[in-house]
């Protein structure tokens, strides 16, 4: 006699759980669409993903930092292991960075660690949006994330000043009195800003406690929301690609999220984080026990912000201290016209993508990448932007310029006010020629391949170079890129012969879209009877 009992499997608690979050969330469903979702694999990716890691490193910093951090204006007497500044009367801010410094276990370290990865997250954010202006990845349907990266950047350069001021040291006092000087240019309004800010006359009581609560929580949190905005648009659009046998704007040829691109990403994120580590370990920055406390009637010796606020200051350094008196007021021209200066060189990028759009008529979405060189025009403009921006970081160092490398300070000061109208001019003009030059070169190498290095004899004693045939892969790469027709005003009358209006911004439509593709903007690519004529046997090879 045999007895048969039917057991029911009783599921593990973990599974339990994922049962019931799916049911509710529709977690398993959502992952199963996203996680084999395919990225392309290309060096240039990962300028974002140094961004992504360094944010996260300086939140996880600032945590800590905030732990042990007063912010608090209130004088003290400073009595901590720091024995050159034992007696020395400092705000709380100042004496609890010392602690930071000297008493917290791993505080020097950590708060390095913060401000190196603050540094690198902005160079990071200014590298990956050239790459993505060089390439034309902001082109439709990435304009908006375009948008997002772009007040990523400006919000981090704000979030950076609000955190450097922080520690109320002399260094950062000489920077935080010299925005409220361009505060108090403004007309009208500037003296009731400033007050409103620092609570009164600089340097009030309250601007650490203000920039405080700006830097751990309004700023933060904008640029989270932006972060993570900006992530799902990633998701949603796809991410774009080079161009390449079997990539289409329809597709992406690459690695799926899950398994292989998770796990280099996380292994990136690691040598990210240790690249940081070590920076902040062998290189001191921002050294406050080396300057002192701040006080209004002094000024520490070659006083520079971070390389990021830089293009400000070089705006007000180089400008003639120009200005008006009117009705009893003065107007100080000198720092309030770099002060308007500096929104609108910032803005012309933000905006690029727009002007670009209505400029070519192009409406149509784009995935594949172009190569800088095959869009001159583009790849002129950002070279002379950043020309702008190198010739002012000059400007905002001119005194480090002069002491370090013996020239004159009034030179220096001139250079940077020339090559601030010539240097984009020059700029452009020569990444222009450039470009075309390498078209031209691309061009050569579709019709007559790659040199060999070989030279041979031909029967009546001529000397050849044998040219190597490319390959199918390099030939798609150097011939895949669209050649744009510039735009035409048409008959200036109708079929009926009447005059047509043609409004002034149509005709600087076209003037734009002729250079950007006209004649002497793009070189024709070898079309497929000129390679077919060439690879019979006309010609040497």
């Amino acid at each position: 006699m045999s007895t048969k009992t039917e057991s029911k499997r009783k599921a593990p608690a973990g599974e339990k759980v994922a049962d019931w979050a799916d049911g509710r969330l529709g977690i398993y469903s959502l992952a199963k669409a996203n996680m084999r979702k395919i990225f392309p694999d290309h060096w240039s990716f990962m300028l974002g993903e140094i961004c992504l890691y360094s944010f996260i490193i300086i939140i996880l910093t600032g945590v800590y930092l905030t732990l042990f951090f007063h912010p608090s204006m209130n004088e003290v007497e400073y009595h901590g292991s720091y024995i050159p500044m034992q007696g020395v009367r400092m705000s709380e801010a100042y004496a609890s960075t010392l602690d930071i410094s000297f008493d917290v276990r791993g505080g020097l370290l950590i708060r390095q660690i913060h401000h190196w990865a603050a540094l690198v997250f902005l160079a990071g954010m200014l590298v990956h949006m050239m790459r993505v202006f060089f390439t034309g990845a902001f082109r439709k349907p990435r304009e908006v994330n375009w948008m997002f990266g772009f007040l990523l950047f400006v919000l981090g350069m704000f979030t950076g000043f609000t955190g450097y001021s922080l520690p109320d040291d002399l260094l950062s006092g000489t920077g935080v009195r010299f925005m409220q000087g361009a505060i108090l240019s403004v007309p009208v309004v500037g003296t009731y800003l400033s007050m409103f800010l620092f609570g009164g006359e600089f340097p009030g009581g309250d601007f650490v406690a203000r920039f405080y609560s700006v830097h751990i929580l309004l700023l933060p949190g904008i640029m989270l929301g932006l972060l993570v905005g900006h992530l799902i648009l990633v998701f949603y659009h796809k991410h774009t690609q080079f161009a390449g046998p079997g990539r289409t704007n329809k597709n992406v040829v690459g690695m799926p999220l899950l398994p292989v691109y998770m796990a280099k990403a996380g292994g990136f994120f690691f040598l990210v984080f240790g690249v940081i580590s070590v920076m902040a370990a062998v290189a001191s920055i921002n050294p406050i026990w080396a300057l002192g406390p701040y006080r209004p009637d002094q000024v520490s010796t070659g006083a520079q912000p971070d390389w990021y606020m830089g293009f400000s200051e070089g705006l007000i350094r180089v400008m003639p201290g120009w200005e008006i008196n009117a009705w009893g007021h003065t107007l100080a021209l000198g720092v309030f016209i770099p002060l308007v200066i500096f929104p609108l060189v910032l803005v012309a990028i933000a905006v690029y993508p727009f002007i670009e759009s209505w400029v070519t008529g192009d409406k149509r979405e784009h995935h594949i990448l172009d190569r800088p060189r095959n869009a001159p025009t583009r790849t002129a403009f950002g070279v002379a932007w950043l020309t702008v921006y190198f010739v002012l970081l000059i400007g905002g160092g001119n005194d480090l310029w002069a002491t370090h490398f013996h020239l004159s300070i009034n030179s220096i000061t001139w250079f940077v006010r020339i090559f601030f109208f010539a240097g984009p001019v020059i700029a452009f003009i020569v990444t222009k020629r450039i470009c075309l030059g390498l078209q031209r070169r691309d061009r050569d190498k579709v019709l007559h391949g790659r040199e060999s290095g070989i030279i041979k004899r031909l029967p009546h004693g001529e000397f050849v170079e044998v040219h190597e045939p490319l390959s199918q892969s390099d030939l798609h790469a150097l011939t895949a890129h669209e050649q744009y027709k510039p735009e035409e005003l048409g008959p200036e009358t109708d079929e009926n012969g009447v005059r047509r209006k043609v409004t002034p911004a149509q005709r600087m439509r076209v003037k734009l879209s002729k250079s950007y593709y006209g004649e002497e903007s793009q070189i024709p690519k070898p079309t497929p009877e000129e390679f077919r004529e060439i690879s019979s046997g006309h010609g040497h090879h």
